[in-house]
């Protein structure tokens, strides 16, 4: 009869960031013990909330099955000290040994049978295997053993059916016994299984399962914004967090005093979020509205109204500070605090900020000649770009450093193109953040993020595996995103030149050398890019190997050309002739090759290599004005239009004529057939375009 796995771990609170992650764990770490014991789990649930982890799975048998195993010994005949030594291992008897003829002779057999183990005993081990290799991003020890877990545990609660599987760690034995919300509901009680431990724990106040919780919290929260005439902003990165937080959502709205609605938006939210965990309102209009929605982990006699007003009272001391930092930092100029950046380091080994600047002047400079921007505004954007590094509402707010160097800009009366590059510099951050289109602020965002990748190379400092301290994948993105959807057209190469030599620190390589790994980096990148635009990295792969290509615009162009013309059906089946063609061409070039050099028109025979001949010279031209023309589709166009002469020729043609200058012309005319490619891929590197076997036409 098939029965149901519970388990869970109830220690204290374990960090919002990490419960998601936990609960996939826990559920693949006892699902592999179990797969390892020959089974699989048909049906698997898992839950978490800031108390406890908890995994639920049904149908499992109540034992594992008896298994019968033939078994071939020694021959009958063979030496003594075999077939005792056979016997031995097996556990039997010779009386209980088979004697079977075989093609090789008579050879002993046994039947040995291992009874199935309780399931009990099976995830005990499953179980404590898990929580023994857990792993957490931090973990503690408490007391005096040595297991380690997030937080300190304080029961492990674990039934098969109704019976309590006795899985010890970290000091504990599991029993069936549970406790509900820290608050509400901290008697212990006993559980019978899933059913009974859900129904229960409801009515000790935990919401379980977190999808129903945060559905709970925003619902909850919506309603209660819009009695107050307000909308809830939207985050659900904050709604995430907010629903590790609690086991018994009660949610609550509060007021902000007028005196500070006149602050920035940014620094009100941030505030709120970064600090409190409250969620925004906003005006029809989209303004900020003066009101936060709170969420409690409890529920009081009052209706919440203590709650509300400690909240209000922790906000409004923050706002005061903050209202301190917004009225002291617009008493100094943005320029006057370039000069404090001397004294902020930004790495221990490439200098400081106030270094980082000038660096970023001058690449800002030499980009802004291909974007045509204005040259004393991108100068002027450069220079104030970390200023508002070294001010104070930076200093308590970390994540408005470019927001706040905004807002001063303007104060300080600095032109609009100017400031928004200052805010705008850091971004994308993500794929889902938004984009710079500006030219100045382009600029900017450019020359910041490559100095910075051209410093991390100088120091061979560079992503490992799945280590990346720098955020150095990030910013290479951020770099692509830039050039691709503002049609940057910008030679990478020399960028990264120029941003190599403006170091003075001592370099892992030349500059030549760090730029062309840069370039590689930046491939492979842009191959992780444009395969969630659908563009298949070994298309990028093709085009890059033509050498030097460090136009992203250009190169894009040259995939989606390629991509277009292999998904049509005269592109892939000329891929599948030029392979043929190449193949052809290989193995007779290492005989007496290389077969280069034009063809000898007048010495064609066959009119199927005549009309290749002809389709050849009549394309080859439009390919070439193509190219310099950038109509990366007109050549994928010229070329797909080769499929019928070349099937033609491959038909009807045989290229190994016993007359060796017939065949070294024909040889020549395939080579040419290779070569009219060259000018949009390297088509050897289109996967699945392998040489064939070694046969020749």
């Amino acid at each position: 009869m098939a029965q149901s796995l519970l388990l869970e771990l109830l220690s204290e609170e374990i960090p919002a960031r990490m419960q998601a992650a936990a609960a996939e764990a826990l559920e693949r770490l006892v699902c592999d013990g179990l797969q390892k014991a020959g089974f699989s789990a048909p049906e698997t649930r898992t839950y978490v909330t800031p108390r406890r982890l908890t995994l639920v799975i049904d149908g499992l048998p109540e034992a594992t099955p008896d298994v019968s195993e033939e078994r071939r010994g020694p021959r009958v005949d063979a030496p003594e000290k075999a077939i005792q030594g056979f016997l031995a291992a097996n556990g039997v008897t010779l009386d209980q040994c088979e004697k079977r003829e075989t093609p090789k002779g008579t050879f002993l057999f046994s039947v040995v049978c291992s009874r199935g183990r309780p399931m009990s005993s099976v995830l005990k081990e499953a179980i404590e295997g898990a929580l023994a290799s857990f792993p957490w991003p931090k973990s503690m020890r408490w007391g005096t053993g040595p297991q380690r877990w997030v937080r300190p545990l304080h029961s492990i609660l674990c039934l098969f059916g109704s019976e309590v599987v006795p899985v010890s760690f970290a000091g504990l034995v599991a029993g069936n016994v549970t406790r509900g919300h820290r608050f509400h509901a901290p008697a212990v009680f006993s559980v019978t299984g899933p059913a009974d431990y859900l129904e229960k724990l409801a009515a000790a106040k935990v919401v379980l399962d977190p999808v129903r919780r945060s559905a709970l919290i925003e619902a909850a929260a919506t309603a209660l914004a819009n009695r107050h005439g307000v909308r809830l902003k939207e985050d659900a990165a904050l709604l995430r967090e907010v629903t590790g937080l609690v086991e018994w959502p009660v949610v609550l709205s509060g007021a902000i005093e007028d005196v500070f609605m006149d602050l920035p938006a940014e620094v009100l939210t941030t505030s709120m979020r970064a600090h409190q965990k409250y969620f925004s309102t906003v005006q029809d209009n989209g303004s900020l509205a003066p009101r936060f929605v709170v969420v409690s982990n409890m529920e009081t006699e009052d209706g919440g109204q203590q709650i509300v007003s400690g909240n209000e009272r922790v906000l409004r001391a923050r706002l005061s500070d903050a209202r301190f930092f917004w009225d002291q930092d617009r008493k100094v100029r943005l320029e006057a605090r370039v000069d404090t950046l001397r004294e902020r380091i930004f790495h221990a080994r490439l200098g400081t900020e106030w270094e980082k600047v000038a660096r970023i002047r001058t690449l800002a400079a030499m980009i802004a000649g291909y974007m045509g921007a204005d040259s004393a505004l991108v100068d002027r954007a450069a220079l104030l770009a970390k200023a508002d590094l070294s001010t104070g509402m930076v200093g308590e707010f970390p994540e408005l450093q470019g927001v706040m160097g905004r807002y001063y800009a303007r104060a300080d009366g600095e032109p609009d193109a100017v400031a928004d590059a200052v805010a705008e510099h850091y971004s994308p951050q993500g794929p889902s953040d938004r984009c710079p289109s500006a030219p100045v602020s382009v600029c900017i965002a450019l020359s910041d993020k490559i100095d910075t990748l051209a410093g991390f190379w100088s120091i061979d400092e560079k992503p490992t595996g799945s280590k990346d301290p720098f955020a150095l994948r990030r910013a290479a993105l951020g770099v692509i995103r830039l050039v691709l959807e503002n049609g940057l057209r910008l030679p990478l190469r020399a960028v990264f030149l120029k941003a190599l030599d403006a170091y003075s620190v001592p370099r892992a390589a030349s500059s030549d050398v760090l730029a062309t790994d840069l370039m590689a980096f930046f491939a492979e990148r842009l191959k992780v890019f444009l395969r969630e635009k659908g563009l298949r990295h070994d298309l990028v792969s093709a085009v890059l190997s033509l050498g030097h290509e460090d136009d992203l615009v250009r190169l894009v162009k040259r995939v989606e050309a390629l991509s277009g013309l292999l998904r049509s059906d005269d592109g892939a089946n000329l891929l599948a002739a030029w392979r043929r063609a190449m193949n052809i061409v290989r193995i007779e070039d290492r005989k007496d090759g290389p077969h280069t050099g034009p063809v000898d028109v007048q010495s064609l025979v066959m009119d199927e290599e005549k009309a290749l001949a002809a389709a050849l010279s009549a394309t080859e031209p439009g390919i070439h004005q193509a190219l310099d023309a950038e109509d990366y589709q007109q050549v994928a166009a010229l070329v797909a239009g080769l499929r019928g002469p070349v099937d033609a020729f491959f038909e009807n043609v045989t290229v190994n004529d016993s007359d060796p200058d017939l065949r070294r012309n024909r040889l020549r005319l395939l080579s040419a057939v290779g070569a009219v490619t060259v000018g949009l891929a390297d088509l050897a590197l289109v996967e699945g375009s392998g040489p064939v076997a070694e046969a020749v036409v």
